[in-house]
């Protein structure tokens, strides 16, 4: 472990190379490699056959280009992907695809370091679009449209945000009426606020949506009654791209960012479609207008339909990473060229990165990045395992559960983080970073959504605690704020939250530690994970006492639940940290290489000090540690960029963001 209370600066790198203050290109080779290696993962040649592909600057997005051409120009790179089987790993191999569900993800994933607008496009027609089809379609689906989706000759949009309703899935307006007459289904907006917004695609290029809406069939002799929502495939635009009968589209127009993502809205006015475009995996209406379904529970069924279309909230997550770490870069690299003010007794001017408060801009969000890269290697892995089994059995729904929670949670954790990133970096490189041909302007506009779609931050992050407070319970699964918080005050009184199992690094740390954080070296890995397990575990504990007492009052349950809202988004945060933490962990003791792990345990350490300098008050205010302990962190996080300065650009380079995509004037001449 590093030990920031006695720093040195090296005078050299793990490799013995010169470690002069601006560190040259090429410097520490066989370091980079060794951090390359453990930030790629299982995936790694996925990563590397991608870079190759996209390192062409011409792939950046160009903001003199007009609305339409821009929007020309990522259906052209999207075509061009197409043609080099890009999307074949994210599809089953028995639908024209090669099943390979991580390759998917990091392929995507990889297009962060090019262009945001050209991820969003080809994430809404092969992850979402697509992923609807495959997931939550049948035999009949697969054979009519997955090719043609592969290959971009169908083009498609994911329908299911309403003007009136976004996070709030199952209470979408748009309703899917059956005709047994006809043995068809009535797409209808019943109401303005049932418009589908902000669809990608809409606007423009798609021909078909996959639209959510709320299906209603009578069986015979019987009333008819809504079984809650399904997807069904509804052709929006004829060949020459005019709007179908019953269909009018829309379109959002100008954003803030993503000028390459036709974004769109679309009405339907009792629009008739064959019954067979219902994707029936999950449920199914028979001639006779009877309904069917293999899961007899409504609220069961529809997370069970969301759950395997949980690729494209992992995607975002990823993605958002990689942008991140593609602006860390062009700011740390400008850092390392760009100089203010003479240093004493010379006549040359000072390195930007080597003032302290540039590297405490820079360098523990360069440690986050890291952290959250491991994160999402986990989860990824665990995705393409959960979604590759064909187990369907008790153990297989709790790893299903459990994925989807760490899901919303790193989502929000990685966006958010990014969001923050490319500010910072941008506001480290001053009037250049200002400028669009440095690109960390369009960066930021671009990546601004990613907090909001494909769920939103805030909703996910109390998803991740309701999760945790109700143990699980498929019970509390789609219950009203009232309805959760009774559910939580009736548990049994001792609340402990369920654990996923103890990894055995992390448990080997804890066993062979002192249990108490106060006295034990805060370089200790043990105690710091200690000190983040604590916290979320008392954050649990008085959360749920919260709720109960206030039940006991009989106070309104709503009220008790919004009351309560703050230390519910306080849990989801603690708790996605802590496992972000343990992942890096865990992918430190996975290092093959010994110097690339020292280098990386001393980031893991950077990490966690900042982790606890940024929520200081909260240790401070519940006693977890003292006053003497909190002015260590804070010291701590100076030494600890010092001791990472001499190796800021090999970590940077250790991203593995194509040189192509790097271009920016202000790094040239500083």
């Amino acid at each position: 472990m590093s030990t920031p209370e006695k720093t040195t600066t090296p005078e050299t790198t793990t490799t013995g190379a010169p470690a002069g203050p601006d560190e040259t290109p090429g410097a520490g080779d066989l370091l980079v490699a060794g951090l390359r290696r453990t930030l790629d993962g299982r995936w790694h040649a996925v990563r590397d056959t991608v870079r190759e592909q996209i390192d062409r600057p011409d792939l950046l997005p160009d903001p003199s280009r007009t609305l339409a051409q821009a929007r020309a120009r990522s259906l052209e790179e999207m075509q061009a992907l197409a043609e080099r089987g890009f999307a074949a790993a994210g599809f089953g191999a028995d639908h024209g695809g090669t099943g390979d569900i991580g390759a998917s993800i990091t392929a995507i994933e990889m297009l962060g370091y090019a262009d945001l607008s050209l991820m969003v496009k080809a994430g809404v027609q092969w992850g979402l679009f697509g992923g609807a089809v495959e997931n939550l379609g049948t035999a009949r689906h697969h054979e009519r449209y997955v090719a043609d989706i592969i290959d971009l000759d169908l083009l498609g949009c994911f329908a299911m945000t309403e003007t009136g309703h976004g996070s709030n899935v199952q209470e979408l307006e748009t309703t899917a009426t059956y005709d047994a007459d006809t043995r068809e289904f009535v797409i209808d907006s019943p109401t303005p606020s049932a418009r589908k917004d902000y669809i990608g695609g809409a606007a423009e290029h798609a021909t078909v949506a996959a639209v959510f809406a709320q299906l209603i069939t009578a069986a015979p002799g019987a009333e008819p009654e809504g079984h809650g929502v399904h997807c069904f495939v509804v052709p929006i635009r004829d060949a020459d791209g005019n709007d179908l009968p019953g269909v009018t589209t829309g379109d959002c127009g100008y954003k803030g960012g993503l000028a390459g993502v036709d974004n769109g809205r679309i009405s339907f006015d009792h629009v008739r479609i064959p019954a067979e475009n219902l994707l029936n995996r999950y449920g199914d209406v028979e001639a006779d207008g009877t309904y069917r379904s293999p899961i007899d529970n409504v609220n069961k069924r529809f997370f069970t339909m969301l759950g395997t279309l949980i690729r494209g909230r992992v995607s975002v997550g990823a993605t958002a990473g990689a942008a991140a770490r593609k602006a860390l870069t062009l700011a740390t690299r400008y850092g390392l060229v760009r100089r203010q003010f003479d240093a004493p007794d010379t006549d040359d001017e000072i390195l930007i990165l080597d003032y302290l408060g540039h590297q405490r801009k820079l360098l523990p969000l360069i440690a986050k990045s890291y952290a959250i890269a491991c994160a999402q290697n986990e989860l990824t892995a665990e995705l393409h395992e959960v979604q590759s089994s064909t187990d369907t059995g008790a153990e297989h729904s709790t790893r299903q559960r459990e994925l989807e929670s760490a899901a919303a949670g790193l989502k929000a954790y990685s966006t958010w983080h990014a969001s923050h990133s490319i500010n910072v970096a941008r506001e480290a490189c001053g009037g250049a970073g200002y400028l669009d041909e440095n690109q960390l302007s369009i960066l930021r506009g671009d990546i601004d959504v990613f907090t909001t779609f494909e769920g939103d931050n805030t909703v996910l992050t109390q998803l991740v605690a309701k999760e945790l407070l109700s143990a699980y319970a498929d019970d509390v699964r789609g219950l009203s704020a009232g309805g959760w918080v009774r559910f939580v005050a009736g548990m049994a009184r001792d609340v402990v939250a369920e654990k996923t199992a103890v990894r055995q690094v992390v448990q080997t740390l804890l066993d062979s530690s002192d249990e108490d954080t106060e006295e034990s070296a805060l370089t200790d890995r043990a105690t710091q994970i200690r000190l983040l397990r604590n916290r979320e575990d008392h954050l649990v504990r008085t959360c749920a006492q919260r709720l109960r007492r206030a039940r006991d009052d009989d106070n309104d349950a709503f009220e008790v639940f919004n009351n309560a809202q703050d230390h519910l988004l306080k849990v989801g945060r603690a708790h996605t940290e802590r496992v972000v933490l343990e992942a890096f962990v865990q992918a430190i003791d996975d290092c093959d290489s010994r110097a690339a792990a020292t280098l990386l345990s001393t980031v893991c350490d950077l990490f966690v000090y900042s982790a606890l300098e940024d929520d200081l008050a909260w240790f401070l205010m519940h006693r977890h540690v003292s006053v003497e302990r909190a002015k260590a962190i804070r010291r701590g996080v100076n030494e600890l960029c010092l001791q990472l300065r001499p190796h800021a650009r090999a970590l940077v380079d250790a991203f593995g963001v194509p040189e192509g995509l790097l271009s920016a004037p202000m790094l040239d001449h500083g």
